[in-house]
């Protein structure tokens, strides 16, 4: 029984770090266009679906565009920081989570900029360089390969054999459906 919730906080935590990671993500270009300005003109925030937030007039483009990526980063990191020092029991989640947002923010632009595709082509055609995405990139993702290291056992990896918080693996499901629920309802497109 043991292994059956190992398998339920492996996958929803993984899964919900994906759904969260777009979400704040998105929820950055969108404090980029507010802050410089620019109006949103619509959110997709489904869970079948690459999110994205359309800006329209964009007076400073490549502030809403960095946003995404450089919040999608800093907040996280902020919300496991903040769950470590307060002895929060969810804190291995948020660093995972934390980590989790690193590398794909880090890999989605770093790689990107090769095909000039998502916000690292975006970024490139309004004229940051290839460089600046590399380095975010080789910052970001291996920074969150760190945040990793050593979590093994609160995943029942290792020497916990299995054994993981139950009220961890069920409530990060309950969660999962929940986010997933609303964003499949009110998510767009």
């Amino acid at each position: 029984m043991k292994r059956l919730h190992q398998v339920v906080l492996l996958a929803s935590t993984v899964a919900l770090s994906w759904f969260a990671m777009m979400a704040v993500h998105v929820a950055g270009h969108v404090l980029g266009a507010w802050i410089s300005g620019g109006t949103v003109s619509k959110v997709v925030l489904h869970p079948l679906t690459i999110s994205r937030a359309d800006v329209s007039p964009n007076p400073q483009p490549l502030v809403v565009i960095w946003a995404g990526p450089v919040i999608g980063v800093l907040a996280p990191l902020l919300m496991w920081i903040t769950t470590q020092l307060c002895g929060i029991p969810i804190w291995h989640l948020c660093r995972f989570f934390a980590g989790f947002c690193l590398i794909a923010n880090g890999a989605y632009l770093g790689v990107g900029s090769f095909d000039h595709i998502g916000d690292a082509g975006d970024l490139m055609r309004h004229g940051a360089d290839t460089w600046q995405l590399w380095l975010f990139g080789i910052i970001c993702a291996p920074s969150g390969f760190l945040l990793w290291h050593r979590l093994g056992p609160h995943f029942g990896l290792g020497e916990a054999q299995g054994v993981v918080s139950i009220p961890s693996a069920y409530g990060c499901l309950i969660v999962l459906i929940a986010i997933g629920t609303l964003m499949a309802m009110f998510g767009g497109e």
